[in-house]
Parts: structure tokens; C-alpha cells; sequence
């Protein structure tokens, strides 16, 4: 009889690990992917504020480019002087001109498709009135015809709030 209680407690204190591993990696899967830190970095509130305020007005926008996998919007765009909350995530009409980062995909690898993400831009062009549908998000989104751009800020911080949080798998930046 002893023998088959030590084969039961070996079973036994083998078992106990490999559960316990299993409970903790199952609780796991609940956790938000860390795509880097919450917080983008960037200016305070107020010093936003201030140069979104004392910005050149024209007849162009301030656009930023923000990059979603299997989605084909462009990005955010607002007029100068204008919050970001006034923003609107925006689909581009490249038939005068190609999207700064619609570039051959057999270039260099640092000037391929989205590697300019939340890249600010002076942007010109306008609103077509039309509405495309944009089926990877199930948004309607309005067309933008784009007609010429200038890169201002490779790395302008935070779009919306100072704690945005980026998922280049799903929206999380809403104005």
C-alpha cells in the first residue's frame, strides 16, 4: 500500500504545478496587449493649447496620419487654430497625388506603408461631399481629395488626450 500512496502523491505533485501554470497563462489572455506606454509622450495640456492657438491659418489643414492594420483611412484632419476634438478621421483621394507614405512596398524599409504613423502634416486639398465606406472599421468616413502636403513633427506626442493609448489593431483614438 505504500507504494501506490507515493505513485499517487508523485502523480499528485506533478499535477499541482502544471495546473496552477495553466490557470495563471489562461488569466492572462484577458490582458491589454502593451503596445508601448499609454501615455505617447508629448507637450502638457496647456502648451498644446497655446500652440494649436498661435498656429498660421490658411486655406489648408493639420493633419495627422494615424495608422490602424487593414484599415484605409489616413488619419485625423482639423483646420489650423481648430482642437483636435474637431478632428475627423479622414480617407484619402489619391488621385491627384499619393498619401505621403504611399510609397512602393519594395523600397526601403523605413519608407514603406505607415511607417510615418502619427506624423503631424500641413495638408491641402479638399472635402469631396462624398462618403466612403471603410469595411475592416464598418465606418463611413469622409473623402478627403488630396492635393499637396508638408511635413511638420515626426514625433508631435499625444493626438487627443495626454494618456492616448495606440492599438495598431482597433480605433482607440476618438476625439
Amino acid at each position: 500500500m505504500m507504494p501506490g500512496r507515493t505513485f499517487c502523491s508523485m502523480r499528485l505533485s506533478r499535477f499541482i504545478p502544471i495546473l496552477a501554470a495553466g490557470l495563471i497563462l489562461s488569466s492572462c489572455g484577458s490582458l491589454r496587449p502593451n503596445y508601448g506606454p499609454a501615455n505617447m509622450g508629448g507637450p502638457e495640456q496647456e502648451e498644446r493649447r497655446k500652440t494649436i492657438n498661435s498656429e498660421t491659418t490658411g486655406d489648408f489643414y493639420i493633419g495627422r496620419r494615424y495608422h490602424v492594420n487593414r484599415t484605409w483611412w489616413w488619419g485625423y484632419l482639423r483646420r489650423p487654430g481648430e482642437t483636435w476634438s474637431k478632428a475627423k478621421l479622414t480617407v484619402f483621394n489619391q488621385s491627384l497625388m499619393r498619401a505621403p507614405d504611399n510609397l512602393p512596398q519594395d523600397g526601403p524599409t523605413d519608407a514603406r506603408y505607415a511607417f510615418d504613423h502619427n506624423y503631424e502634416y500641413r495638408i491641402w486639398g479638399s472635402y469631396t461631399g462624398e462618403t466612403v465606406y471603410e469595411p475592416n472599421s464598418n465606418q463611413f468616413l469622409p473623402e478627403f481629395l488630396l492635393k499637396n502636403y508638408e511635413l511638420l513633427k515626426t514625433n508631435p506626442g499625444w493626438l487627443f488626450h495626454p494618456n492616448d493609448h495606440y492599438d495598431p489593431h482597433r480605433l482607440t483614438l476618438h476625439p
